[in-house]
């Protein structure tokens, strides 16, 4: 990556009329590109937030139609374009992916990887919700060549499992991808501090694009978009209520600088948690 590449967050309101939120993640992507972003990141299920018996009409294959859509947008304007998540279509009745779709500034498909962590939860009073009933787990870790860096995929919910923002780390991953649509319960309590934790025990970039508000059948994500850096540092925060744009300037330089500090990656004991498993 040279040194001052810029990177978006696209924060969106999606519901559940695929066509308006597709529409309204194409204008904000053409304005993160005018403001003069090369890796554009939208939310988890950017194009379809709503009802689980609606699925099977929604979800599509990849490549398929949405992604072909997003990947011309992408070769035109010259930018990445990071497709937080969508529902792809699987072998299984009844059961989907929620895959994150990785577009170059060619148009040509980078990379996908498929959420591994499901939210699976009961918070008494607060929210439960029982994401596997409909979405089968990805078993696959992804890093890939993004923009001039290297990009570590994953998802909302993935978010909780710190080893595997190590692993990511230790595949070579310098910018974290953490697309959302964090529920707004548990955004309160946890969404900025587990980010930025994220990015301090790995000394990486992390990029959070989210959902924000209500849908009108209730589903309710937290927003609060963020770009943080390797030290810890909020580089750029969302505090609207509805759509926005994040922009930053990252140096890579920076993770390399604060790795070379204080190296985790070379003092971690390893041989201590090798039976974490067991």
């Amino acid at each position: 990556m040279q040194e001052g590449t810029s990177v978006a967050a696209v924060q969106l309101t999606s519901g559940s009329d695929p066509v308006k939120n597709v529409d309204a993640a194409l204008e904000l992507i053409r304005l993160a590109a005018r403001r003069g972003a090369l890796y554009i990141q939208v939310p988890e299920y950017f194009n379809y937030l709503g009802p689980v018996e609606n699925y099977q009409k929604v979800a599509e294959s990849i490549p398929g139609p949405t992604t072909d859509r997003l990947a011309a947008l992408a070769k035109e304007l010259g930018v990445t374009v990071h497709i937080g998540s969508m529902l792809e279509t699987s072998l299984t009745p009844g059961k989907f992916f929620n895959t994150s779709v990785l577009l170059d500034s060619s148009g040509h498909l980078g990379a996908t990887y498929r959420k591994s962590h499901l939210f699976d939860i009961d918070v008494p009073g607060e929210v439960v919700f029982k994401e596997s009933d409909a979405i089968a787990s990805g078993n696959q870790l992804v890093v890939a060549e993004c923009a001039g860096f290297r990009l570590g995929m994953s998802i909302c919910f993935d978010l909780r499992f710190p080893e595997m923002y190590r692993a990511l780390s230790l595949m070579g991953a310098t910018v974290l991808a953490i697309p959302s649509a964090f529920n707004a319960a548990t955004g309160r309590a946890h969404w900025e501090v587990l980010i930025r934790a994220r990015a301090i025990e790995n000394h990486a970039f992390v990029v959070a694009a989210a959902q924000v508000g209500t849908t009108a059948e209730g589903i309710a994500t937290f927003g609060h978009s963020m770009i943080v850096g390797p030290w810890g540092e909020v580089l750029a925060h969302s505090k609207s209520v509805g759509e926005d744009v994040l922009v930053a300037t990252l140096d890579l330089d920076e993770v390399a600088r604060r790795r070379s500090q204080i190296d985790v990656m070379k003092l971690r004991r390893a041989d201590l948690y090798s039976s974490l498993d067991e």
